[in-house]
């Protein structure tokens, strides 16, 4: 019987040391592929800005942790414009894996505020090996417009800064307009390209809207771009472009725009690609093109311009 009982404590033992050498092998890859990553990333950079003409932000474009090529906009957009405080913010990071910040933060060590719904998602983020290598801080919160200013100066950031990217899936509009605490020189705001480049529209603003009990599709969400370039008007933000994916729209603030080209919606507007659509059972569906606005026509849309609800 005791031996018994000692073979198995024994096999236990070799099943946890294997186990253990095993983890510790992949995180041994793991960060040897994360140093392959960011060394990658400064050799896309320095090809980059040899460039001698860049007619697009879309032509700055590289992919190191963003989920499209939004780090590479972002590289250029740092080292073109004149930035003192180099701090960002991201709302709606997940678990930070696949962000828009984390190689701003791990290449050129900013100091950053992420936040996440997901309280899961920000124990992930809080037992990461960056997270306290870098000034990182990570909160849990489900934003609205009336605690995002709060939720910011709760961690000492205000006035000036040089990025703030918004991707909530939802108020996106709504927590722009609502934000006043920090200044970025850099504003990255999520836009919604099946609403097309014309109407000035975005979700009616609601403290709890989660897009899929807004509608099963998951396409009801955020604002148009043409919505999000009046409220940049409002702001003192010059809108420059989208990334080529058609998600995120790109604005700098006036007094430090220098030589970027300004757009108009209808030419900086790129139509997204992607096909995230869903059924009512939660399955992808993958309408393309048009049929994913005719999901979703009929639901109610807030006019920016004339301040009314009308039919999308």
């Amino acid at each position: 019987m005791l031996k018994k009982v000692k073979n198995k404590i024994l096999g236990y033992n070799r099943v946890t040391d294997t186990l253990e050498k095993v983890k510790k092998q992949n995180g041994i890859f793991d960060s040897l592929l994360e140093n392959t990553m960011l060394q990658n990333g400064k050799i896309l950079l320095e090809n980059i800005l040899r460039k001698k003409n860049i007619s697009s932000i879309q032509d700055t474009e590289f992919k190191v942790f963003s989920q499209w090529g939004d780090d590479g906009i972002i590289q250029y957009l740092i080292n073109y414009l004149e930035i003192g405080n180099k701090v960002f913010i991201e709302f709606g990071v997940e678990n930070y894996l696949e962000s828009n910040t984390r190689y701003l933060l791990m290449n050129n060590n900013w100091t950053g505020l992420v936040m996440d719904g997901s309280s899961t998602n920000v124990d992930k983020i809080k037992k990461s090996d960056f997270y306290w290598k870098y000034d990182l801080i990570a909160k849990s919160a489900f934003i609205t417009s009336e605690n995002i200013n709060s939720l910011i100066e709760e961690v000492g950031f205000k006035g000036e800064i040089g990025l703030l990217h918004i991707d909530i899936d939802g108020n996106d509009y709504w927590i722009w307009k609502a934000l006043h605490i920090v200044e970025p020189i850099i504003m990255i705001v999520e836009y919604n390209s099946v609403f097309g480049s014309d109407r000035s529209i975005t979700v009616p603003y609601r403290s709890d809207f989660f897009r899929t009990d807004a509608h099963y599709s998951n396409l009801y969400a955020g604002a148009s771009i043409a919505a999000l370039c009046d409220l940049a008007k409002e702001k003192g933000f010059t809108f420059i472009g989208s990334n080529s994916t058609g998600n995120n729209a790109y604005f700098v603030k006036n007094n430090h725009l220098k030589d970027l080209k300004p757009l108009t919606a209808e030419e900086g507007y790129v139509e997204s690609k992607f096909r995230e659509s869903r059924n009512k059972e939660g399955k992808l569906t993958y309408l393309r093109g048009s049929e994913r606005l005719d999901i979703i026509k009929g639901l109610d849309v807030f006019n920016t311009r004339t301040n009314k609800i009308e039919e999308l």
